[in-house]
């Protein structure tokens, strides 16, 4: 496994990052000791680094996968979406009570769109720099699907980490192209920023072009690190095999050939539009009394799911 220096904050990671969204409630729905037989897996293999967030609700797999591994210097980055100081704090002590640690390596501010969003939540990163200085945490930034965000973060010290999504297609950048965010990841990583991507399979949609998609974020120079979510254990191994160029075997390439994802929106559903209301991507609307998902702007991140209080809503 490739390991690499997250821009001047020290951190060093794998090239293979765990995204744990997908073991969770909000997609996968795994039980406690198989979601985290999954995570240990991946550390077996050389993946030190994990991707969570708060709104995950993934914190207890990976505490049990600390507890069952004897893997050290384990790095793990989550997110929250706290817009106040005293937010931020109560979101900083749940994640380390949760994960059962006494520091965490990296916090970002959950999905930021611009400068004014960001600002919006000047209190909340306040509190994570307190919390740094602190020693809590020993990085921080921000997570986003947007270039201007990228753009942005470039001309603002306190930022050291950006979570940007990209993929080939650009699925999921809400105001650009994949070569649009491409020029501002390059421009923030020569200003040492560190850089560590998502959904380079757009949430599952390009799963039939697997090769392509890693290909093309492995190619990047500028990226140290990419999430992949994986909810099983030979998804891990197929994973960590195509980042490591290692020839994967058929019965593997069996697992992406065989499948594919997609938003349910149960019968039950009485409309209440809370889903389209959260949806990043505006990928929800309610006609005729019910939501209905726009397959072409959906990327499967099953964020809406977590705010449908009928439980209608999953990824199947």
């Amino acid at each position: 496994m490739e390991y690499n220096i997250l821009g001047n904050t020290g951190i060093k990671v794998s090239r293979l990052c765990f995204g744990s969204l997908t073991i969770g409630p909000l997609q996968g729905r795994l039980q406690i000791e198989e979601g985290a037989n999954v995570v240990c897996k991946a550390l077996e293999l050389g993946v030190n680094f994990i991707d969570t967030a708060e709104y995950y609700n993934t914190y207890s797999y990976i505490n049990r996968a600390i507890q069952k591994t004897k893997i050290k210097d384990i790095v793990i980055a989550s997110k929250s979406y706290a817009y106040s100081y005293k937010g931020m704090e109560k979101s900083i002590k749940n994640a380390l009570k949760q994960l059962g640690v006494n520091q965490i390596d990296i916090f970002l501010l959950h999905e930021q769109e611009s400068l004014l969003t960001f600002r919006g939540h000047g209190d909340a990163y306040k509190c994570l720099e307190d919390a740094k200085k602190k020693g809590i945490i020993k990085a921080i930034g921000v997570s986003t699907h947007c270039v201007e965000m990228v753009r942005r973060a470039v001309h603002i010290p306190e930022i050291e980490i950006i979570h940007p999504l990209i993929n080939f297609k650009g699925l999921g950048i809400k105001d650009g192209t994949a070569e649009d965010m491409l020029v501002e990841i390059k421009k923030a990583y020569k200003n040492g920023k560190g850089i560590y991507g998502m959904k380079p399979l757009g949430g599952g949609n390009l799963i039939k072009s697997y090769d392509k998609a890693i290909d093309f974020v492995l190619e990047i120079p500028y990226i140290s690190s990419v999430a992949i979510g994986m909810k099983t254990e030979e998804e891990v191994q197929l994973n960590v095999m195509k980042f490591n160029k290692e020839e994967i075997p058929d019965s593997l390439r069996s697992i992406i050939n065989n499948q594919t994802k997609k938003l349910l929106i149960e019968e039950w559903c009485v409309g209440c539009g809370k889903c389209a209301k959260k949806c990043p991507q505006k990928a929800i609307k309610i006609i005729n009394g019910r939501a209905v998902v726009n397959k072409e702007s959906c990327i499967l991140c099953g964020y809406c799911s977590g705010y449908c209080p009928e439980f209608c809503i999953k990824i199947v």
